[in-house]
């Protein structure tokens, strides 16, 4: 892969200077959604599927972009001195987003670059696509400038900042930091209120972790996502005039429900009791993983998908379709929605033995059901965004 993207960098851009070749990964959440921006947990692993970079140093300040996966649009021209946000500017917004928030906080980028990207990430799948192109770019600026103090967490911090401030997305940790800071065979758990993490080994024994992708593109910024999130910010509010806490995460089951009659509003009330109930079930999946109750692992996930379905109300019929599917077959440890919501994609954890019929028999009803294919991947758990 790395060679015939230099071969075609070469083709675009012409020979010469030091080309460089970059990596970082999607990422899949196992357990934990929309718990990242109200402090609570989450539990997402690296991909071995994301993003690829091939990028050189300019002389002077233009910045040029191309993607495979976008070929029509051929190179995209920009410069330094026209970091903003601008909707012709299409998917180069994000990377332009990341140099925005470097120079923002003292990095200053003084030559423009050469840059070629290609994904394969399924974009608007709800694997972060965004968030794998946004920290590609973060460990790309590092290393061609020599900004050695900032960290992979930086990084992740840098790019989440880019993503709310620059591209209107008003979204969590979670997804920057899985890409930036994965491990081969292990889910990060994380507290996203303190970025306190560690890395839990993912032994399913037996089994595989499988992706369907709904092919229901979603696009959060345009979403209700930043609709979730205010009414939690709103819940919060009211909860804290009867309990001391900073945030939702601080809540058990048991706190919740003796202090929700201070949310004023049903729908509001159903939002923050999802962010408390995800949180404490992320809590117990991960200490099931740990004891290698894998059983247990998978019927958290499925009331995680209940929550999404019914509280947080971030499902779709197509998506909801494919998890009752997956739920209804033998072998099927658990299933749920992934990311963001409203498209994109499900998860399960399917026995080894009946990963083909799962696919098969699925993707056949899926398509019956919808009139149009689902896709499945059946992926492996990768380290996070390095050179290459």
């Amino acid at each position: 892969m790395k060679d015939q993207l230099i071969q075609k960098f070469v083709e675009l851009y012409g020979n010469g200077g030091e080309i460089s070749a970059y990596f970082a990964p999607g990422r899949v959440n196992l357990i934990g959604e929309h718990t990242d921006y109200n402090g609570g947990h989450v539990f997402p692993c690296a991909l071995t599927l994301g993003t690829y970079g091939i990028v050189r140093k300019r002389e002077d300040r233009k910045l040029r972009f191309y993607s495979v996966n976008f070929e029509k649009a051929g190179i995209i021209a920009s410069s330094l001195d026209e970091l903003v946000p601008e909707k012709k500017a299409g998917w180069t917004n994000y990377p332009k987003g990341v140099m925005w928030a470097f120079e923002k906080r003292g990095y200053h980028i003084p030559a423009g670059m050469d840059i070629l990207i290609c994904g394969n990430i399924p974009n608007g799948s709800g694997l972060s696509s965004s968030a794998s192109l946004e920290v590609l770019t973060g460990i790309i600026l590092r290393d061609t400038f020599g900004f050695d103090e900032v960290s992979m967490v930086d990084i992740a911090l840098i790019g989440q900042d880019s993503e709310n401030n620059f591209n209107g997305c008003n979204c969590g940790i979670m997804d920057q930091f899985a890409s930036a800071m994965g491990k081969k065979d292990h889910a990060i758990f994380l507290d996203t209120n303190t970025l306190h993490y560690e890395y839990a080994p993912v032994i399913l024994n037996d089994a595989k972790i499988v992706i369907a992708n709904s092919k229901v593109k979603h696009s959060l910024v345009n979403s209700a996502y930043n609709d979730r999130r205010n009414e939690c910010e709103t819940a919060l509010k009211e909860l804290k005039e009867v309990t001391e806490i900073q945030t939702l995460g601080d809540l058990t089951e048991e706190e919740f429900e003796t202090y929700k009659q201070a949310i004023k509003d049903p729908v509001r009330r159903k939002r923050a009791k999802h962010a408390v109930y995800e949180n404490q079930r992320t809590l117990r999946a991960v200490e099931a993983l740990k004891n290698q109750d894998i059983e247990l692992f998978g019927q958290l996930m499925n009331a995680s998908h209940t929550s999404l379905r019914d509280d947080y109300e971030v499902s779709c019929k197509e998506i909801d379709i494919l998890v009752d599917l997956a739920q209804a077959m033998p072998h099927v440890l658990g299933s749920r929605i992934t990311g963001g919501g409203f498209g994109g994609c499900t998860v399960s954890i399917v026995k080894n033995d009946t990963v083909e019929r799962f696919v098969d028999e699925i993707g056949k009803a899926y398509e019956e059901k919808v009139g149009h294919k689902a896709e499945f991947y059946v992926v492996d758990i990768g380290d996070g965004a390095k050179a290459i």
